[in-house]
């Protein structure tokens, strides 16, 4: 087994996970802003929280692929200093989501 072939792997897939959570949060943010400016012209077919809660949607989604790409480095490269900086990732996406989650709900409600 090739151990520096499965380091350049592995780094590949880290690289196209941050790639692909900056894709979900660029995809998310460009269609936000194409709702809003449509909601704009005919406010009863886009609400304002359904924009908002699924632009939410895909800053969790997008997160959740940086953490896995963060992982996946960290495989790499395990220091300390990177488990700590993985760790308060983690910790923030964790608060982050959580709080992003509760408010999705209180659109829902609201």
């Amino acid at each position: 087994m090739d151990i520096p072939f499965i380091t350049e792997i592995i780094h590949w897939f880290a690289l196209g996970f941050g790639i692909i959570g900056s894709a979900m949060v660029i995809y998310g943010g460009i269609r936000a802003a194409i709702e809003l400016i449509r909601s704009k012209f005919n406010p009863q077919v886009y609400k304002m929280n359904a924009i908002k809660r699924e632009f939410t949607g895909h800053i969790v989604f997008g997160l959740e692929f940086f953490i896995a790409g963060d992982i996946l480095t960290s495989v790499l490269n395990p220091t300390i200093e990177d488990l700590t900086l993985l760790g308060a990732v983690v910790l923030i996406r964790v608060i982050l989501g959580y709080f992003l989650e509760k408010e999705a709900k209180e659109f829902d409600i609201g």
